[in-house]
């Protein structure tokens, strides 16, 4: 028995690591699998004539370069009709659905604006649950299998990926996302930071500067963070973890929109920004949504002379220096990815944040530092959702050996009784 149970575990890595080495190439040769993963050709072989089987790899044709005689070379790729995932996005004032192939190409896509902050709890709810029926009814019609849902939320979710905690998006708190659509819709479901998925996208997109240690953080309305550890996303023993706009930059301070005071995103969100621009008292309420345009101007008047507005992103990086400097005292300096819109305003906070940085502990360090901007959060947080439910039925169902159409038949049942 226990060498049976070897010989399963030894076939489920094996058939992970070649549906993995394609999930990175796209289409790659069995001897690039071979180099990838370091197994054997015989195996490569066996695993992907099974996969092929099963409907999860097909057979692709690359053609050589055009300085290179010969046949077109055989690669293997991943079936785009093998399965299908459901990525579902709920922030400030919008619920937006994607649906993608196995492949991870897009099929469709939804988005609406909602007032968050102001719907009741069960038609916050009620709004998730007919976007994910649209999508789930449609992928039914054509035949073709849900079998991951990934719900990404601004705010925390308990480690577990079960629940919304907390979110400054909404009053509502401990809302078990994942036992609700489960019941709902008979499909797996993960609830994820918004910012861990931003993270979880930068390691897809460059490998080899998002590798073992490095940050993301969200600058936007609201101030996130997506921190990688040894390769591993962290996270909290009962919480998605990383709450850093919302450590405590001045004691008393600034209002926050999370009801405190102080916080980092009280100095760095964009709405701290615009309430220092506009000469505001920081004990104001903070506003509810500034749009981009908004933000824009704001940055544009900030480069065109020095005032208020200069001054507002100089608070802003201070805060954000202060808080990264703090961070650098307890783990070593990682590359960092300022996402989101106010990232493009990085010229006007890197001097105030790399000033921060240098008067902490964690400034000893703070040469090395090195950042990177990437202004298109949307982009980031479909890819990483995408990526997350995608490689949860690689390892999960496929590279086991299972279908996962006996819970994708359930769902499709229940969807079109």
């Amino acid at each position: 028995m226990t060498v049976g149970m070897r010989h399963d575990d030894l076939r489920r890595r094996n058939r992970a690591m070649v549906i993995a080495a394609a999930r990175r190439g796209g289409q790659v040769s069995r001897t690039e699998i071979a180099a990838i993963t370091g197994l054997s050709h015989s195996t490569i072989s066996a695993i992907s004539s099974d996969l092929i089987a099963e409907g999860i790899l097909l057979e692709t044709r690359q053609e050589p370069p055009a300085l290179k005689r010969g046949r077109p070379q055989v690669g293997l790729a991943l079936h785009p009709l093998a399965a299908c995932v459901v990525t579902l996005m709920l922030s400030l004032n919008s619920l937006a659905a994607v649906s993608l192939d196995y492949a991870g190409n897009l099929l469709e896509e939804e988005q609406r604006r909602l007032d968050t902050r102001a719907l009741p709890r069960d038609e916050l709810i009620a709004e998730c649950v007919a976007m994910l029926r649209r999508r789930l009814e449609h992928k039914a019609r054509e035949g073709r299998p849900v079998l991951r849902i990934v719900l990404a939320i601004q705010g925390i979710t308990d480690a577990q990926g079960r629940s919304m905690l907390w979110s400054p998006i909404t009053p509502h708190t401990d809302i078990p996302f994942a036992d609700l659509l489960e019941a709902e819709f008979s499909v797996p479901v993960t609830v994820e930071n918004d910012s861990n998925m931003m993270a979880e996208a930068l390691r897809w997109r460059d490998p080899q500067r998002y590798r073992d240690d490095f940050i993301a953080i969200l600058l936007s309305h609201g101030i996130g963070m997506g921190l990688v550890l040894k390769g591993a996303m962290f996270t909290g023993t009962h919480s998605s973890g990383v709450e850093f706009g919302h450590m405590v930059h001045r004691p008393d301070g600034a209002l926050c929109r999370c009801g405190r005071r102080g916080c980092i995103e009280a100095y760095a969100g964009s709405y701290a920004i615009w309430r220092n621009a506009s000469g505001h008292d920081e004990s104001e309420e903070p506003r509810g949504d500034i749009d981009e345009a908004e933000m824009r101007a704001l940055a544009d008047a900030a480069r065109a002379q020095d005032g208020p507005e200069r001054q507002a992103f100089r608070i802003a990086g201070e805060a954000l220096g202060f808080g990264l400097g703090s961070l650098f005292a307890l783990i070593d300096p990682a590359p960092v990815a300022l996402v989101g819109l106010n990232a493009a305003a990085f010229d006007l906070i890197e001097p105030a944040l790399r000033e921060a940085i240098a008067r902490t502990a964690g400034g000893h360090h703070s040469g090395s530092i090195s950042f990177s901007i990437e202004p298109d959060q949307i982009a980031l947080l479909r890819e990483g959702c995408a990526m997350r439910a995608l490689t949860h039925v690689d390892h999960q169902i496929f590279a086991s050996g299972r279908s996962g159409t006996e819970g994708a038949d359930r769902s499709q049942s229940s969807l079109m009784a």
